[in-house]
């Protein structure tokens, strides 16, 4: 007999197969068993307003949900969006039992589809594989419950801890390798943030290359004075997702002519004073993953605020010496606050991953 945690855990894998796609929405993944632990239905959520990962299972399934138990990453939502509750459907298929990994946090659900099925009848289990759950949808609980997104770190070192010789000057680091798994990296997220020093010195178009992306990508830019010029390659690329533009509160009022260039352009301007409320208003754009890529100035400004919930580090086999630029841009990088610390060769280089915030 197949144990609860193994089906569980296809449960997560197909949940995972949509990681990137689905905001404003969770990744949810469902698996539907018979008593005699036949797997008789299996899906999971493709995109926001498309089916839920229950009703993809249960339609799978048909007629041989009844008396079946569901073994679901999410608690099932009670109530109607796009699509309708699927607490209804679970209990129109006849399931017995439902096994969930985790309360849903939205307002509108927390707990309220788990007391609906319970009150119907349906023997209901809740915590299985709980942290594996969450870790899957940190982005989403984050949005949720604290009103902003996770926040992933990513930067090119120096084995003598540095980004760049110089800071007018891009500096190439890894090899092929590594870019294609920074690739990888960018289709899971929902935007890609730089600041504005790295648009001026390194004009990038902050794209998703070559990997399977449904969604748009927005490209994030801090830029405090509204510096970037609307020749920027970045701006080429609209079709690939929306420009976003952090800027100061005074700088709209400052620079009226820069500000409606930009927004010509096609860039989306939010002024905001502080990381926070940045990240706040991104929550409000559908950004629930952000992906920071550089440079050194943005990613002390974010560690300062204790805003970066997990580190990729690609350390590079040179040295640029002790002129160059620094990681984190000088700042001490609380090594002893890391947890789940992995390193992984990639190619010439070595991939390390680190935990920020351990309940992340």
């Amino acid at each position: 007999m197949v144990s609860d945690q193994a089906l569980m855990r296809r449960a997560l894998f197909h949940a995972a197969r949509a990681v990137g796609a689905t905001v404003p929405n969770p990744v949810v993944g469902a698996v539907v068993v018979t008593d005699d632990g036949v797997v008789v239905g299996q899906g999971f959520h493709e995109r926001a307003g498309s089916a839920h990962a229950e009703v993809a299972a249960l339609e799978a399934a048909g007629s041989r949900a009844r008396g079946a138990t569901m073994y679901v990453t999410l608690e099932p939502c009670c109530h109607t969006g796009r699509t309708g509750p699927c607490t209804q459907r679970v209990l129109e298929a006849g399931v017995r039992r439902v096994v969930a990994a985790t309360l849903d946090p939205d307002p509108r659900v927390a707990g309220r589809g788990i007391a609906a099925l319970r009150a119907a009848g349906v023997e209901v289990e809740v915590g299985l594989a709980e942290a594996e759950a969450r870790r899957l949808n940190a982005g989403y609980f984050l949005a949720q419950e604290h009103g902003r997104p996770l926040v992933v770190v990513k930067a090119a070192v120096s084995r003598d801890g540095a980004i760049a010789a110089r800071r007018d000057r891009p500096t190439a680091l890894t090899g092929p390798a590594a870019a294609r798994r920074t690739q990888r990296l960018r289709a899971a997220v929902d935007a890609i943030a730089v600041g504005v020093d790295t648009v001026l010195a390194d004009d990038p178009r902050l794209t998703a290359r070559d990997v399977v992306r449904t969604r748009p990508l927005a490209r994030v830019v801090f830029d405090r004075r509204l510096r970037t010029p609307v020749s920027a390659r970045l701006f080429t690329a609209t079709p690939a997702g929306p420009v976003i533009m952090v800027t100061a509160p005074e700088a709209v009022q400052a620079a009226p002519g820069q500000a409606e260039a930009l927004t010509t352009a096609g860039a989306v301007l939010v002024p905001a004073g502080s990381i926070d409320a940045a990240l706040t208003a991104l929550v409000a754009l559908q950004v629930h993953t952000l992906l920071v890529e550089g440079g050194a100035r943005l990613h002390r400004a974010f560690w300062e605020a204790d805003r970066v919930d997990r580190l990729h580090l690609v350390v590079a086999p040179v040295r640029l010496g002790d002129a160059a630029v620094r990681l984190f841009d000088g700042w001490p990088v609380p090594w002893a606050r890391l947890s789940r610390v992995t390193a992984s060769p990639c190619g010439d280089d070595v991939w390390m991953e680190a935990d920020v915030h351990r309940d992340r």
